[in-house]
């Protein structure tokens, strides 16, 4: 008879348990669902050191705010069956940029005018700058 431990659903590890590994294999399951759903020009950024919001930032595009939402929601329900739990979506009823949070990767899905004028990928692909204090 299954005590009520074993019945109980697993929920998300906090952030400090979860290894770098378990982000890179995650990171590589989100490209390949973006790719699966005909998410375009995925870019992947380690951001690690430069935020504490995660590990890596996913930024991709879809053609329209209908492809954006429907992106959005295919990785929600890929990250779902893959056992990670509630997935925080936010954006999507106007479907122009819609972020899905998924814990040590925040995903960014963009139509390509909204992607252009953000920019994400030049803000945070670039270097930190050094601390003046120790020089």
């Amino acid at each position: 008879m299954p005590t009520a431990l074993e019945g109980a659903r697993r929920s998300t590890p906090p952030a400090e348990l979860v290894s770098t590994h378990d982000s890179e294999a995650l990171l590589g399951h989100i490209t390949a669902w973006l790719d699966d759903a005909k998410a375009e020009k995925v870019v992947a950024i380690d951001i690690r050191g430069k935020s504490s919001i995660g590990d890596y930032m996913v930024i991709a595009s879809g053609r329209s705010d209908r492809h954006v939402g429907a992106i959005a929601e295919q990785l929600q329900r890929k990250l779902r069956d893959a056992g990670h739990g509630r997935v925080r979506i936010e954006g999507r009823p106007q479907c122009d940029w819609v972020l899905i949070d998924a814990g040590d990767i925040i995903v960014h899905v963009f139509r390509p005018e909204v992607r252009e004028f953000y920019n994400l990928e030049k803000m945070w692909s670039a270097e930190r700058p050094s601390d003046p204090t120790t020089h």
